[in-house]
């Protein structure tokens, strides 16, 4: 975390020296995004009452397509892997995530080169688990609502390139996984989530 703060505090010294006199006019953009889960979580309740919560630290990675409405609200559509394997009492916390996301971001540009942002996010997340162990055997597969809240900065590095630090919470939906002995096991599947990511500008309506 503090190297991830020391990098935002680099940038925000250095950037805008290199980038102050390109144009920040590019609307319209694609990028990919690396994401560092810190403890995604497995929050589980069975049918005789027993709940727990399994953690994982583990990555994800997604592409995104957007574009910059006004000076200062963009819009993005995400889609993105991630997931998490843990064991806990016995039991093996399985789940693989898939989250498509519109994401809408309200941003402030500072001379030329450096964007701060805050953004919401709702979507579709398709979500694989399974808890097996300590006499349990459950799988669900299923499409659930999902939502996310973000904050970070762009760095724009020349014309063209930008740079993305950011901080994400995603609350990716819910499980009802069934075992045959404990009846359903109802998961729900949220992660904070640390990226970094760059983004390549297109010159559309400037």
């Amino acid at each position: 975390m503090k190297k991830i703060f020391a990098c935002m505090l680099f940038a925000a010294v250095t950037v805008p020296a290199f980038a102050y006199d390109y144009n920040m006019g590019r609307d319209t953009y694609f990028g990919f995004r690396i994401h560092k889960n810190e403890r995604i979580a497995f929050a589980s309740e069975m049918a005789n009452d027993f709940s727990t919560t399994a953690h994982d630290d583990s990555f994800g990675i997604g592409l995104v397509v957007g574009n910059r409405l006004t000076d200062h609200v963009k819009i993005e559509f995400e889609t993105a892997y991630t997931g998490g394997d843990e064991e806990k009492y016995g039991t093996n916390y399985d789940v693989d995530i898939w989250s498509n996301m519109l994401n809408v971001y309200l941003y402030q540009q500072f001379g030329g080169a450096v964007e701060p942002y805050a953004g919401l996010g709702v979507g579709i997340a398709g979500l694989w688990g399974s808890a097996t162990g300590a006499g349990i055997d459950a799988s669900d597969v299923t499409a659930d609502l999902s939502w996310s809240a973000m904050v970070g900065v762009n760095f724009a590095l020349n014309s063209r390139i930008d740079l993305n630090i950011g901080l994400k919470y995603q609350n990716y939906g819910d499980l009802d996984m069934k075992d045959d002995t404990h009846g359903h096991i109802s998961t729900e599947v949220d992660a904070t989530e640390l990226y970094i990511g760059a983004a390549y500008k297109f010159g559309i309506g400037m």
